[in-house]
């Protein structure tokens, strides 16, 4: 009867192991994944010396080549304004990015804690039964002695 039981529950088992990518990317809506990219690339090496190429170009563009017509001359008020810009729209994606991140966390914390009751009560259920077969192991060597006494 028990050997039914150990088979007939391991086929009940389903693993309810979620990966937490999976189960957050799900509800991700497009302006969520554009801010993710935004801050994914802003926050990159690449970008980050792209842009300072850019800024030098910008510079030597209207300082040497376009001295006498530059369209910016040297203080680079209209590159400052394109530069206020950027950081002004940048930095609240960027947030948006990190609070997204804190309750993709937020979730994983909340998946491992259920994972670890489930082992715990896998891990208890797993003692009850080997206390069972000890038990049934001694009531069994008991026996045995017993048979043995009365043989003699």
């Amino acid at each position: 009867m028990n050997a039914i039981r150990f088979f007939a529950g391991s086929f009940r088992r389903v693993p309810r192991v979620r990966d937490v990518n999976e189960v957050f990317d799900a509800r991700l809506t497009v302006g969520e994944r554009l801010a993710d990219r935004v801050a994914a690339i802003g926050g990159s090496w690449g970008f980050i010396i792209g842009f300072s190429v850019f800024m030098v170009a910008w510079a030597i563009l209207n300082t040497m080549v376009l001295a006498r017509h530059a369209f910016d001359p040297f203080p680079f008020i209209f590159l400052n304004l394109m530069l206020s810009m950027l950081a002004a729209l940048q930095a609240p994606i960027i947030m948006m990015s990190q609070n997204r991140q804190a309750a993709k966390d937020r979730l994983e914390m909340r998946l491992d804690y259920e994972t670890n009751l489930r082992s715990e009560a896998e891990i208890a259920s797993l003692h009850e039964k080997i206390d069972l077969l000890l038990a049934m192991a001694g009531d069994e060597a008991i026996a045995l002695r017993e048979m043995a006494h009365a043989a003699k």
